[in-house]
């Protein structure tokens, strides 16, 4: 489709009739590659929410300030006076008091981080699906600062008009990886229920600390969100019913000596869907995802890292929420994943470096580019296939999974008959997949106590790998499937 010129509108008014915003741009606006990164040109959008119950009784200008802290408190007075913030479609003021039902309305020039140039691979593609390798770092809907610079869109703008894709399963913005994107709705909703029937397998491949042991590792830890608000997940006895099945590839030892430089290639293969459900168990098992800036950082966790610390004992839940709070991360509106502006403030505060610079438009401040090294999570979807054999899809490993310079290693992975094979003989898919599906009716997991104390024996046996590099990591003094909807104003 032929990009559109057209003026953009303010709906909002005032004494003296509706305030127009004489800007006229490109729409949608063009990708731009430079320097290994997709970029979108800024743009004027207009963003859309609901009071929430919180906010009745509120000043508007309060709300702003407290929910939305990207930009400063004069920016949002001068835009709320000048009608570019509406409420029902009016311009009300700064000190106007949120009632129940408002629709508050944000009119903003975006700037749109940029994501990798990388483009989004296909795998497989029939007339009723596309197969596709989604690369790090690009989140698949549009959601929090992006909406441009997400699968869903950059499918939609490369394909011929009137494609509309519809994606089947999820992953989180830094995780690469196989992905399902139907083409109609119906192919939508049959691959959605083999995938929530587990009668599909997937197999993942992660990069983590240290040495994890040989052979198979089965952990069966429960896992429970210790924070619904926040969306973060630790093992818990009370939690849900999860199990992992986790073979070595490869490990790489550096000559430093150091735990944390040396790491494993490890397969991983959930045969249940928890929200973060592989990261939590390689944390729990003492190995986790290397560069994972949440259950890798020792600044939340401890020096532990939440190794085998299924009672929290030493970092109790209300600690590692307020560690998590400290680093710049309190209440945010409910419409936004809290995971996501998690990483997009790590990111903002390792990988972009402000230059000095504001946009002539909006006076909003210009960062530096992102490494490519921020850019993504060491985990990988590699394998989907259907668990009676009828289809099978693998991607390539991708360039962190390969042998470093200097070492000797797997480059491509097989199939999963090891993993399935260690499935069965640990307890059975069967019996999981029923488990699986009870435990998702019910508010708890069941038979938690003899779950723990088993895992607890494979936490012995994936520490005890690294026993010799003990004293050395004393010596160490370095420190996703949710997406939001795009209805918030000032997020972007």
């Amino acid at each position: 489709m032929a990009p559109l010129v057209r003026p953009r509108r303010c709906t909002a008014t005032t004494g003296n009739g509706v305030i127009i915003l004489p800007v006229p741009e490109v729409w949608p606006p063009p990708y731009v590659i430079r320097d290994g990164l997709r970029r979108v040109e800024p743009y004027h959008w207009t963003f859309n929410t609901y009071c929430k119950e919180r906010w009745r009784g509120r000043r508007l200008i309060d709300v702003f300030e407290s929910e939305f802290r990207d930009r400063s408190a004069e920016y949002y007075r001068e835009s709320m006076e000048a009608g570019h913030v509406a409420v029902n479609g009016g311009c009300v003021g700064p000190d106007y008091v949120m009632r129940n039902g408002d629709l508050v309305s944000h009119t903003m020039h975006r700037h749109e981080p940029p994501v990798t140039a990388e483009p989004i691979g296909v795998i497989h593609e029939d007339d009723e699906m596309v197969v596709i390798n989604k690369p790090s770092g690009v989140p698949v809907h549009p959601a929090g600062r992006y909406k441009f610079n997400s699968v869903i869109e950059i499918m939609r703008a490369e394909r011929p008009d009137g494609f509309t894709p519809y994606p089947c399963n999820r992953l989180d913005r830094l995780t690469s990886g196989i992905m399902f994107v139907a083409k109609n709705v119906v192919a939508a909703e049959a691959m959605g229920s083999k995938i929530k029937e587990h009668t599909v397998r997937k197999e993942y491949v992660a990069r983590v600390v240290g040495e994890f042991p040989a052979g198979d590792v089965v952990c069966d830890q429960p896992v429970l969100q210790i924070s619904p608000k926040l969306g973060l997940n630790r093992v818990r006895a009370s939690g849900k019913t999860a199990r992992t099945v986790f073979r070595r590839l490869a490990y790489y030892q550096r000559s430093t000596g150091d735990r944390r430089q040396s790491y494993s290639i490890v397969r991983c293969m959930p045969v249940t869907g928890r929200t973060h459900q592989i990261r939590v168990h390689l944390q729990f098992l003492g190995h986790p995802i290397q560069n994972d800036p949440i259950y890798a950082n020792e600044r939340v966790w401890g020096r532990s890292l939440g190794r085998a610390d299924a009672s929290g004992t030493e970092t109790a839940d209300e600690d590692v929420i307020s560690r998590l709070s400290r680093m710049g991360k309190e209440e945010v509106a409910e419409a936004v994943a809290w995971y996501d502006e998690m990483v997009d403030e790590y990111e903002k505060r390792r990988a972009e470096k402000m230059t000095g610079e504001a946009c002539a438009i909006c006076d909003t401040p210009l960062y530096s580019d992102p490494g490519p090294h921020e850019l993504s999570l060491w985990l990988h979807s590699r394998r989907y296939e259907d668990a009676e054999g009828k289809w099978a899809y693998a991607s390539p490993l991708p360039a962190w999974a390969l042998p470093p310079e200097g070492f000797m290693g797997p480059t491509s992975v097989g199939g999963m008959d090891e993993l399935v094979e260690a499935e069965v003989e640990a307890g059975g898919l069967e019996e999981d997949k029923a488990a699986s599906r009870e435990a998702e009716a019910a508010e708890n997991g069941s038979d938690s106590g003899s779950r723990l104390g088993r895992s607890q024996a494979l936490v012995d046996q994936a520490g005890s790998s690294d026993s010799a590099h003990e004293d050395d990591d004393d010596d160490d003094d370095d420190d996703d499937d949710d997406d939001d909807d795009d209805e918030t104003p000032m997020l972007g």
